[in-house]
């Protein structure tokens, strides 16, 4: 079948307005690198989002979630298949202390409406630039929380599209690791409990993490995120600053110089430029210190 193909069929069950054939991929993500996906698809229910899912795995057509496009490298060559997002499931809700929250609303607005109710447990969350979805698959953390310490629960869908509710200890979830990254599940929504907190404790742990945050990361540039993973016993970010590595790279990919342990593009970096300097940092690391570096980030896609 041709991807014209896909996209009529598709448009049994979706807008075709949010169905586009060749669509560029640097817009969607915070790197502002990669190619273009043969189809993109933006389901606004969960009924809509299930339907791609089931028509992807029944025709054998690659497919590519695509969540706030933050933790993530898309290849040059794009996306030869399918690519989702459900970036317009973004429902926020809370009842009580339990907050809902669908796989497409943005980790830190969830964590400032959190706030704004007066309840505890999301400040971590307050500058995470991903959707739930990614933090979900990844156990996002930040400044000693985790998404682990307050999940509820998690609907997903199974690769075949069937719904499934994960309790806590069915998700999995480890150190930026979970069942739904090891069994390439999807996001729907997930249920949070949180507690009742003092509002101006909780408003001044978010101004100080916020601080924090702007103070030693690298905003002012499109990247990834932290690019690597913690290596036990070591941080990544003083390996590389301890490796001389900041300010290098290749093309307009750098290792910033504000925070090692991210990659920035300055501007007209590819995404074969900024591999290259992940693939650069991890051998310098490896040869000075022995260590070897696992990335944070998923690069996907294809090659030119």
């Amino acid at each position: 079948m041709t991807k014209e193909q896909w996209a009529k069929d598709l448009a049994k069950n979706i807008n075709p307005a949010n169905i586009k054939l060749d669509e560029s991929l640097q817009q969607y993500t915070m790197t502002k690198l990669g190619g273009k996906a043969d189809v993109f698809v933006l389901p606004e229910t969960e009924e809509e989002a299930a339907s791609v899912i089931r028509y992807a795995y029944i025709n054998n057509i690659p497919l590519l979630m695509l969540g706030n496009g933050s933790n993530m490298v898309v290849r040059d060559g794009g996306h030869r298949g399918i690519v989702v997002t459900f970036s317009s499931l973004d429902e926020i809700r809370i009842n009580g202390e339990h907050v809902y929250a669908q796989s497409g609303a943005l980790i830190k607005d969830v964590s400032k409406l959190s706030a704004q109710a007066s309840l505890t447990g999301f400040e971590f969350a307050c500058g995470i630039p991903g959707s739930i979805g990614g933090a979900m698959a990844m156990n996002a953390g930040a400044y000693g929380g985790e998404i682990k310490d307050i999940i509820v629960s998690s609907k997903v869908l199974t690769r075949e599209g069937n719904i499934l509710v994960l309790s806590k200890e069915e998700l999995e979830l480890g150190y930026r690791q979970s069942i739904i990254a090891k069994k390439g599940y999807y996001v729907l929504s997930s249920e949070f409990q949180l507690a009742v907190g003092v509002q101006e404790e909780i408003d001044a742990k978010i101004a100080d993490l916020t601080f924090q945050r702007e103070s030693k990361q690298p905003l002012e540039y499109p990247s990834a995120g932290s690019v690597f993973k913690r290596p036990p016993g070591h941080f990544a970010g003083k390996l590389i600053q301890d490796s001389g590595l900041q300010g290098q790279g290749v093309g307009d990919a750098e290792v910033s110089t504000k925070h090692a342990g991210f990659i920035v593009n300055k501007g007209n970096a590819t995404a074969t430029d900024y591999i290259e300097t992940i693939r650069m940092v991890q051998r310098v690391v490896k040869e000075k210190f022995g260590v070897e570096l696992e990335t944070e980030v998923k690069i996907v896609g294809d090659d030119l």
